[in-house]
């Protein structure tokens, strides 16, 4: 199955806007939806934050959840795809965030080499909805940074799905 194809199909077929808040996959998630015909109708922005200074400058995460919970943490991700879906340039409907170690974690860290945490939001009219996940990959940071990628995409209709009153066909702006 090609994941990104079928997620610009689900995207396309319901009206959907996407976008990207990545550290670790460092832009990989919107190139690998940009790698499909049709695309530009449903990816609205990526935005590559590795540094601690990006993710608070450009995605308002709080200096304090860094400081609290550490770079590569479900917490940091979920405010990145809070702070994208904020930005008043941000049309998306949904937002893909991720964060994570392609490699050895630093010095005393606990985290496994390959620690992937992901965030997705996703805006229905006044509302919004958040899902986060961690994940450990195995292999070198450019197979780790292609699963987590992959990863991400392949979240993007499951999560949908578990939104309330979703109903199958239907976007999120009708809801």
């Amino acid at each position: 199955m090609n994941i990104p194809r079928s997620v610009v199909g689900f995207l396309a077929s319901r009206g959907l806007v996407i976008a990207t808040a990545e550290s670790c996959t460092a832009g990989l998630i919107a190139s690998l939806l940009a790698d499909v015909p049709g695309s530009g109708a449903c990816l609205d922005v990526g935005l590559v934050v590795y540094s601690p200074s990006g993710k608070c400058g450009f995605l308002n995460v709080e200096a304090r959840t860094i400081e609290r919970f550490g770079l590569t943490s479900e917490e940091v991700a979920r405010e990145m795809a809070a702070g994208l879906l904020a930005q008043q340039a941000c049309h998306a409907h949904i937002v893909v965030a991720n964060t994570g170690l392609a490699g050895p974690p630093p010095d005393g860290s606990d985290l496994a080499p390959g620690t992937q945490c992901f965030a997705w939001r996703y805006k229905q009219r006044e509302r919004q909805y958040a899902f986060s996940e961690t994940r450990v990959f195995d292999g070198d940071r450019v197979t780790i940074r292609q699963c987590a990628a992959l990863y991400a995409l392949s979240r993007v209709e499951h999560y949908f799905n578990q939104l309330p009153n979703v109903r199958h066909g239907r976007s999120l702006a009708a809801l």
